[in-house]
């Protein structure tokens, strides 16, 4: 069985190329095709040992660092390459890599993170805080969504088989696609990130400084409460705007290695989280390591935490709704057991993880198989 991987872009290590990482175990020195590639940013890489092809858009000047300015081209660069020569095509895909083309003879799975955020639900959102929701610039930019959208729905066909992240994402793609899908859970270094019991009087947040991730927001909050500390790990083009409303009660660490970012999880009382995820593998990192969890009850989320036993929720995107929460969990902060958070987190183990993916493309290889034999099998009785 030949064997090709697709994701939309490697310049930096998140959610989705743990994803991949993942996957790519289970076939070593299989290639990965991709719209740009980040040598240096993805240094050490779970790369090593797989071919690389990246699309034309590489040899654009600055495309690894703006590669989001390149989305009108971006379907037309996925769809260049040529994977002809591969009986099976897996693609990992949260913008344009499902819309890959293939053939009768291939077998196309798609992993989906999440169709493209910006271009459907988040699409008001998006423009808004781009600053891009009026005048002949906003115009364009709704224009070239449109189209987005249009390509984006007519590709879902070219996909055999739909894997995606949570129940949350599998609503989303059926109401875009009005495709099925298998939910299966992305992979936590639970392995990694142990339980810590005691925990230290600070709250903690990580992630990156964009919009939809709300930090902002978390800021905003423990403003108004100066006596609590928060520690905030990430960054991002929003930093030094969210730098500029934060009070001497909030400490902004920018990127921290992995063993800092463990360090921190292990120690907080609390992590806090505000976006409204797909599916959210920070918010289990801290689980796993013994420490409950404050999130905007929407999304992933809903699906990772046992409220009022591994964390508590927040129904709105909203300083008091925020602050509210976590008044409730000062009152009740006792009460959260570590080693019961923790057990709840082993349930996203990578183990778990690559053996529901393998057994799924296993079976639907096996059924590909089947289908591709039936005209012989005809012919020869």
């Amino acid at each position: 069985m030949q064997v090709a991987f697709v994701h939309d872009w490697l310049v930096t290590r998140a959610g989705s190329e743990n994803v991949l990482a993942a996957m790519l175990e289970l076939f070593p020195e299989v290639p990965v095709y991709t719209l740009v590639h980040d040598r240096q940013a993805m240094t050490p890489s779970f790369l090593d040992g797989h071919p690389v092809v990246p699309s034309f858009l590489q040899k654009i000047p600055q495309a690894n660092r703006r590669y989001r300015a390149f989305l009108p081209l971006m379907p037309f660069a996925i769809e260049s390459f040529d994977l002809s020569s591969y009986e099976l095509v897996i693609s990992s895909s949260h913008a344009v890599a499902k819309g890959i083309v293939t053939g009768p003879d291939q077998l196309h799975i798609s992993y989906v993170h999440s169709p493209i955020r910006y271009a459907w639900d988040l699409q008001s959102q998006y423009l808004q805080e781009a600053g891009l929701n009026q005048g002949l610039k906003g115009m364009l930019a709704r224009l070239i969504l449109h189209y987005s959208r249009l390509w984006d729905v007519s590709t879902a066909n070219r996909v055999d088989h739909f894997i995606v992240n949570s129940h949350f994402i599998a609503r989303r793609v059926w109401k875009i696609y009005r495709r099925d899908s298998t939910v299966i859970y992305p992979p936590v270094d639970v392995d990694y990130f142990v339980c810590h019991p005691r925990k230290e009087d600070f709250y903690l947040t990580v992630g990156r400084f964009v919009p939809y991730k709300k930090i902002n927001l978390i800021v905003e909050a423990f403003a108004k409460i100066p006596q609590k500390k928060l520690i905030v790990i990430g960054e991002g083009p929003d930093f030094e705007k969210i730098a500029r409303i934060a009070g001497n009660n909030v400490e902004l660490l920018g990127y921290q290695p992995r063993e800092a970012l463990r360090d921190y999880l292990q120690r907080a009382k609390a992590f806090v989280y505000a976006a409204e995820e797909d599916f959210g593998i920070a918010v289990v990192e801290a689980q796993a390591c013994g420490t409950p969890v404050i999130a905007f009850g929407k999304g992933g989320a809903l699906e990772t935490i046992v409220n009022e036993k591994t964390g508590l929720f927040f129904e709105e995107q909203s300083v008091d709704s925020l602050l509210d929460a976590i008044a409730r969990f000062e009152k009740r902060k006792g009460e959260f057991s570590p080693h019961e958070i923790r057990k709840n987190a082993e349930r996203f183990s990578k183990e778990r993880f690559q053996e529901e993916f393998k057994t799924f493309v296993n079976q639907k290889w096996q059924d590909f198989e089947q289908r591709r034999r039936v005209p012989y099998l005809k012919k020869n009785g």
